[in-house]
């Protein structure tokens, strides 16, 4: 148990009848009138969903022990997603539910944080910035410039994203995980 005065971004709360819902965002408001409330926005879990929730200071929320382990992404399985735990080498099996968004910049030896509660992965946390090889790309035109407009880019794990009109294929870029967004050349 803990208060709404505790809340951290990424804390896991069980509300609703055991539901688990992770801490987007939270905001302590203090009105000039009437008491002290926290605003928050909260993600179930399982499926993704967002909502706005708003407690009043000092409730008792329960929270989830959800045990954070370091592992990497060793190969995939048909459709399954297997990643090896760094401390004990066990191997851990995900399904394209549990994995998510997070298929668009997993490579085979990318390390990872897969949050576990009670023995169930519940979801995968990555870098907030990866770097990937540009597959394919079309080639630049002559006069296109840094500040140009974007092109499409199929990166080497398959995802398409859009880059500047340099970018050339062969090419590292650096990809924000939490927008898929292209963010810098990396240079060799």
């Amino acid at each position: 148990m803990a208060t709404t005065n505790d809340l951290k971004n990424g804390m896991v709360l069980k509300l609703d009848s055991g539901q688990l819902w992770s801490v987007v965002e939270f905001q302590h408001v203090k009105p000039g009138k009437g008491g002290a409330f926290v605003r928050t926005k909260l993600k179930n879990v399982l499926s993704g969903k967002v909502v706005d929730k708003t407690f009043n200071a000092g409730t008792k929320v329960e929270t989830a022990t959800v045990d954070r382990r370091a592992m990497q992404f060793s190969y995939k399985d048909g459709s399954d997603f297997v990643f090896m735990d760094m401390e004990t080498y066990d191997q851990l099996q995900l399904t394209p539910e549990t994995v998510g968004e997070t298929a668009n910049y997993l490579l085979e030896g990318q390390e990872c944080t897969v949050a576990i509660h009670e023995g169930n992965p519940l979801f995968i946390e990555m870098p907030a910035a990866v770097e990937l090889v540009v597959e394919y790309t079309e080639p630049g035109l002559q006069g296109d410039r840094s500040t140009g407009g974007t092109k499409p880019a199929t990166l080497e794990t398959g995802y398409e994203i859009g880059v500047p009109l340099f970018i050339t294929t062969g090419e590292k870029i650096k990809v924000d995980t939490r927008s898929g967004e292209y963010l810098s050349r990396v240079s060799s």
